[in-house]
């Protein structure tokens, strides 16, 4: 009787030793082991709005543009300096003289005068930076010739569209780009609809020149 007693005293020893050992196995985790929780942590987001996310493109600005830069916070005011941006791509600003315009957003645009100007020149400054409407012209054999407002991305095809599109006197094969510094492009409007390669971009203050064909 005294070998049975001593047998289940050393089971229940051996049941609370085996306890534990599950209580601590469970309450510990190695690096490789994986970790549940109900609130997971989220992930770190490693895209950017420019890489890894659809956004709109935003205005920029092109040869011809014309922009108005005010300058405020200044001991004495000084009149706003309105300027087209000229060929190479630039204005001429006072005391920093040219600074980059075209391929510029207004934000980037008042963000490179202010830096040029401060702490050079100035202490403290406001820059803003603003255009007028954008627009381009498309005259000759389309419907409703004239104006038409800029509102980005504008190729030949789509500002004939927005003009009315072609009369039936038009002549789609020799349609003329004029851009704002004089250069002029030929284009074929027949091929460009199904080539978007032969198709070019229209900036603020380009011509578009539809003649009429002959017969």
């Amino acid at each position: 009787m005294k070998l049975s007693w001593k047998v289940i005293r050393l089971g229940f020893l051996a049941v609370g030793l085996l306890s534990v050992g599950v209580i601590g196995t469970g309450c510990y985790s190695s690096p490789m082991d994986p970790i549940f929780s109900d609130n997971p942590t989220p992930p770190l987001m490693t895209g950017s709005p420019s890489t890894g996310y659809t956004v709109t493109e935003v205005a920029r600005f092109h040869v011809g543009d014309t922009v108005t830069v005010t300058l405020t916070g200044l001991p004495e005011p000084i009149e706003p300096h309105v300027e087209p941006i000229t060929e190479d791509g630039t204005i001429t600003m006072p005391n920093i003289g040219h600074v980059q315009a075209a391929g510029k957003t207004a934000g980037e645009l008042q963000n490179e005068i202010y830096n040029l100007y401060v702490p050079k020149y100035y202490r403290h400054l406001t820059v803003t930076v603003n255009t007028g409407d954008r627009v381009y012209y498309v005259t000759g054999e389309v419907k409703s010739p004239g104006r038409q407002l800029y509102a980005g991305q504008m190729t030949v095809t789509k500002a004939i569209t927005t003009a009315g599109d072609f009369t039936d006197f038009a002549n789609h094969k020799k349609v003329w780009l004029i851009r704002a510094n004089g250069q002029r492009i030929k284009v074929n409007c027949d091929k460009a609809l199904q080539d978007a390669s032969q198709d070019p971009p229209v900036y603020p203050n380009d011509q578009i020149q539809v003649p009429r064909k002959i017969w």
